[in-house]
C-alpha cells in the first residue's frame, strides 16, 4: 500500500439546487477498492433542462489558484509507506466550504489500511450510463537533489504551480480543475442528464495494481454501468490540446547473466558482465532503429517501441564502495519497454528470448510488469476517434465550443490508468487541457501557467456539460444538430 490509498466519489444532481440536498442518499458501505465522485440527474427521470438557466458565476480565479497549490503540499508520492487512515490531506482538498458551493464526500474503508472516500450522490435506476473523468492521488517521488522548486507563497502574477511534485501531473492539475469546473456547475445549478463520475484513485505511477486495477474489477465500478472514461494526456507546446486513444503498454524487464568469478586481472570469455554489456549493446542497437524512425517524423513517439535501460547492478560491495579486484558472478540490467498497440508482441518476445537474454550466454529474463497490448477480447485496446463515435463527436465539440482545437488523435507514449478500462471495451480518451505548455511531466520544477491552468477549468466545464447533457437514445438528426 502507498500513502493516500483512497478512492474518491463526488456528487452534483441533474435539477439540484445548490443548497438542496433532497436528491442526495447515502451509498451502502463499499467493500471494494478506490474512491469516487459523482455528477447525478434527481431521482425523477424527467430529462430537460432548466426552463431559466443560472448566468454563469465569473471564475474565481484566485480561489482556483489555492485549490492547486494546496493540492500540491499534499504528499501523494508513489514511494511512501501509508502515513493515516483515512488520508485527511487529500479529503480535505475535497471537503464543503462554507464559502463555496461544493460535492459532499462519504469515507467508505475496505480494511484500515485501504481508507475510500466517496459522495453520497446516488441514482435511481435505469440510468444512461454516465461517463466516468478519473484522476490518481499518487505521484511520482520528488527528487532528492536538484534545482530547487519555487515556494507555493512565492508564485508570480502568471504561475499557477510550479513543483517537483508534478503541477502537470494528473494527480494534480487534472484533479483540481475538474473539481473546480464541478463547483462552477454547483453554482450555475446545473442539472446534467446522465450521471458524471470523478474518481480519485492511488497507485498510478507505480502500475495501478492496488488501484484503477481493482477498482475497474470490483462490483460497484460494475454497478456505475460507465460508458466513457476521460483520463489524463499531455502538456502540449501548441495551441491544440493534445488527445490520445490508446497507449503503449509497460513491459518493465530485468536481465540477469552469470559467469564464473575471477580476479579483476584475470582475461576469460564468458564472464557475467561480459555477456550482459552484449546485451545491452544488442538493446541500445534496437532502441536506436525505434528512435531514428521518430527522429525522421515516419512514427509519432506513441507508435514505436521504445526501451530504456533504468538501473544496471553487479559488483560486490563493501561499505566505502566496491571490491576493485573480482569480477563478479552475477551481474543484472533493469529495462523499461513501452508497446504500441500495433506492434507484434510475439515478434518482440522472440528477440528477447534469441538476442536480448540468449540462454546460450547464460542469461536468463523475466517481466516486473507485462501488460498485453489487447483488450479482454482480443482487440487491439484503441478507442475509435472518428465520427463513427458518438462520445468523440461530443467530446470534440465541448473542446470547440470553449474555444480550444483538439490534436490529431495519438497513442500516448506511455501508460494511465484508462488501459484498464478499455481492456474492458469501454471507450477511454487520454486528455489534459495545457497548451502552450513545454512537456515537463517528471522533470525538475514542472510548471503551469496560470492563464492555461484557468482556461483548463472552462475546457473542463465545457466538457463536463456536454458529456452529461447527450443522449445516445435521441436520433442522429437530433443529436447532431444539438452538438
Amino acid at each position: 500500500m502507498t500513502a493516500y490509498q483512497a478512492n474518491t466519489l463526488l456528487g452534483l444532481s441533474r435539477c439540484l439546487p445548490p443548497k438542496n440536498e433532497g436528491y442526495l442518499r447515502p451509498l451502502p458501505s463499499l467493500l471494494s477498492p478506490p474512491p469516487l465522485s459523482c455528477l447525478s440527474p434527481p431521482s425523477n427521470h424527467h430529462h430537460h433542462h432548466r426552463s431559466n438557466p443560472v448566468t454563469p458565476h465569473p471564475l474565481d480565479a484566485a480561489a482556483a489558484n489555492i485549490s492547486i497549490q494546496a493540492y500540491l503540499l499534499i504528499n501523494t508520492s508513489s514511494n511512501q509507506p501509508p502515513t493515516n487512515a483515512p488520508p485527511s490531506p487529500f479529503l480535505e482538498t475535497l471537503r464543503p466550504n462554507p464559502k463555496r458551493p461544493t460535492l459532499r464526500i462519504q469515507t467508505l474503508s475496505s480494511s484500515p489500511a485501504s481508507p475510500c472516500s466517496s459522495s453520497d450522490g446516488r441514482l435511481d435506476p435505469p440510468p444512461l450510463p454516465p461517463p466516468q473523468l478519473p484522476s490518481t492521488t499518487s505521484s511520482r517521488p520528488s527528487p532528492p537533489s536538484g534545482p530547487p522548486s519555487l515556494p507555493l507563497a512565492e508564485y508570480g502574477p502568471t504561475t499557477a504551480a510550479s513543483s517537483p511534485r508534478a503541477p502537470q501531473g494528473h494527480a494534480s492539475s487534472s484533479a483540481s480543475s475538474t473539481l473546480e469546473a464541478a463547483r462552477r456547475l454547483v453554482e450555475q445549478g446545473f442539472a446534467p442528464r446522465r450521471t458524471v463520475y470523478f474518481s480519485f484513485v492511488p497507485d498510478e505511477e507505480i502500475g495501478g495494481v492496488d488501484g484503477a486495477k481493482k477498482f475497474s474489477e470490483s462490483k460497484v465500478f460494475e454497478e456505475m454501468n460507465v460508458g466513457l472514461v476521460l483520463d489524463e494526456g499531455l502538456a502540449s507546446p501548441t495551441e491544440e490540446y493534445r488527445v490520445f486513444h490508446g497507449e503503449r503498454s509497460p513491459w518493465w524487464m530485468r536481465i540477469r547473466a552469470r559467469g564464473a568469478p575471477g580476479h579483476g586481472a584475470k582475461l576469460y570469455d564468458g564472464s557475467a558482465m561480459e555477456n550482459l554489456v552484449k546485451s545491452v549493446e544488442s538493446v541500445m542497437r534496437f532502441r536506436r532503429s525505434q528512435f531514428d524512425l521518430v527522429k525522421s517524423g515516419e512514427r509519432a513517439e506513441g507508435e514505436v517501441v521504445s526501451v530504456n535501460l533504468v538501473y544496471l547492478k553487479a559488483g560486490t560491495p563493501t561499505p566505502t564502495g566496491f571490491i576493485m579486484n573480482l569480477q563478479p558472478s552475477e551481474a543484472e540490467a533493469g529495462f523499461d519497454i513501452r508497446v504500441p498497440p500495433n506492434a507484434d508482441p510475439l515478434a518482440l518476445e522472440r528477440r528477447i528470448a534469441e538476442e536480448w537474454a540468449p540462454s546460450s550466454r547464460n542469461m536468463t529474463f523475466e517481466f516486473i510488469q507485462k501488460v498485453a497490448i489487447y483488450d479482454n477480447f482480443g482487440k487491439p485496446a484503441v478507442t475509435v476517434a472518428d465520427s463513427s463515435n458518438p462520445w468523440w463527436i461530443v467530446l470534440e465539440s465541448a473542446v470547440k465550443e470553449a474555444g480550444g482545437k483538439l490534436s490529431k488523435p495519438e497513442i500516448f507514449p506511455a501508460s494511465t490508468d484508462a488501459r484498464y478500462f478499455r481492456d474492458l471495451g469501454i471507450p477511454a480518451f487520454g486528455f489534459s487541457p495545457m497548451a502552450n505548455t513545454p512537456i515537463l511531466l517528471h522533470d525538475h520544477n514542472e510548471f503551469l501557467n496560470k492563464d492555461e491552468y484557468l482556461r483548463g477549468i472552462e475546457i473542463y466545464e465545457s466538457i463536463i456539460k456536454k458529456l452529461s447533457s447527450y443522449s445516445k437514445h435521441a436520433k442522429d438528426a437530433e443529436t447532431r444538430a444539438e452538438l
